[in-house]
């Protein structure tokens, strides 16, 4: 009987998504253990911490593994040092005939040594299956074994005239109903969503998940003068959710202390007139083990990000209206460097999904 491949290995991705919000920083994994052509088990990565997706894939097996084929989105881990045991001798233990891969890991401590440790047990090993797609369903853990920097994707809601509000200090709706639900949606995928001090002042967000099923991300606000009032409802549900800022080294310590006091945790960063650089916000996450970062605003936050190319990704949700004047949003139609991934409708809105030029 012939096996399509790339069929398999898409039902990996299907179900290595299933575990976006949850597994970080650890990639996304789904397996298909196959056997005389059938599906006899599947399985991905829950939580981070606990089994992988080869473990629940046999356990979930209706019939005896010996023999089967095992597709897998990412190569098998063969390394101890991490919280659970490496899956490589588990294949190999249940007498598995054939693994197809789309992905090598890109971690050091793997990268190629887990197929040859199922190669050398005589197991037939093919990879490089639907790899891109393999990739883009990873790229938030590929940057950050790779760089040591989590995956920045910079969303902006804009008038049709490319205006994001119609002045510094007034909120603006701009987009409808399937725009909302998908932004939420996002927060759900990203280990944290970040925003500017002047967003919380204007807009007095909670940037929890709403309309969507999942956890919430990581709040992160930067705010180098420690401005934001005290009884923002994103400082007042600091205790049920993570929140984080990052200030100067030189903040109010009396604020800093109430900030903590309502669970906030604050990082202090040297700065220059109250301007933190953004790699160094960048490490300090990288530190905390964020794999991926949703900016959310507003204008004087995403432009740093996009003027220094500190980005992986760009998307504008643009909406019907016309404001006219007000404060400029992006201009990427004819930004450079830039190109123009994909474009669709959601609802009476239009998105744009950007990435960088190699």
């Amino acid at each position: 009987m012939s096996i399509n491949n790339e069929s398999f290995i898409r039902q990996c991705f299907s179900l290595a998504k299933k575990g976006r919000g949850f597994v970080s920083p650890n990639p996304f994994v789904g397996v298909v253990i196959v056997k005389n052509a059938k599906i006899i088990g599947k399985g991905f990565h829950k939580k981070y911490g606990a089994a992988h997706a080869e473990v629940n894939a046999f356990k979930n097996a209706t019939e005896n593994v010996t023999g089967a084929t095992i597709f897998c989105n990412l190569e098998p881990c063969c390394h101890t040092n991490k919280q659970t045991p490496p899956c490589v001798p588990l294949i190999i233990s249940n007498g598995i005939k054939k693994v197809v891969i789309s992905n090598l890991d890109p971690n050091p401590s793997l990268n190629g040594k887990g197929v040859k440790q199922l190669q050398d047990a005589g197991i037939e090993v093919i990879t490089g299956v639907l790899e891109d797609e393999g990739k883009e369903v990873n790229k938030f853990y590929f940057k950050f074994v790779t760089e040591k920097l989590p995956y920045i994707t910079i969303k902006i809601a804009q008038s049709e005239d490319g205006f994001i509000s119609k002045s510094v200090n007034e909120q603006t709706w701009l987009t409808g109903n399937e725009a909302v639900k998908f932004v939420h949606k996002q927060r759900t995928v990203y280990d944290v969503v970040l925003i500017g001090a002047n967003t919380v002042k204007v807009d007095n967000p909670l940037l929890t998940v709403r309309e969507a099923a999942n956890r919430n991300p990581i709040r992160v606000i930067i705010d180098g003068s420690l401005s934001i009032p005290l009884n923002s409802k994103i400082i007042n549900s600091a205790d049920a959710e993570k929140t984080w800022i990052f200030t100067c080294i030189n903040s109010d310590k009396k604020k800093i202390d109430e900030l903590i006091t309502a669970g906030v945790k604050v990082f202090q960063l040297d700065s220059d007139k109250n301007k933190i650089d953004l790699n160094d916000i960048l490490k300090k996450l990288a530190e905390e083990n964020i794999t991926s970062l949703f900016i959310e605003g507003g204008a004087d936050i995403f432009n740093q990000f996009i003027t220094k190319k500190l980005f992986d990704e760009i998307i504008v949700l643009q909406s019907t209206q016309k404001l006219g004047n007000g404060v400029a949003g992006f201009n990427f139609e004819n930004a450079e460097n830039i190109k123009i991934i994909k474009k669709e409708k959601l609802g009476n809105d239009k998105k744009y999904l950007l990435k960088k030029r190699e």
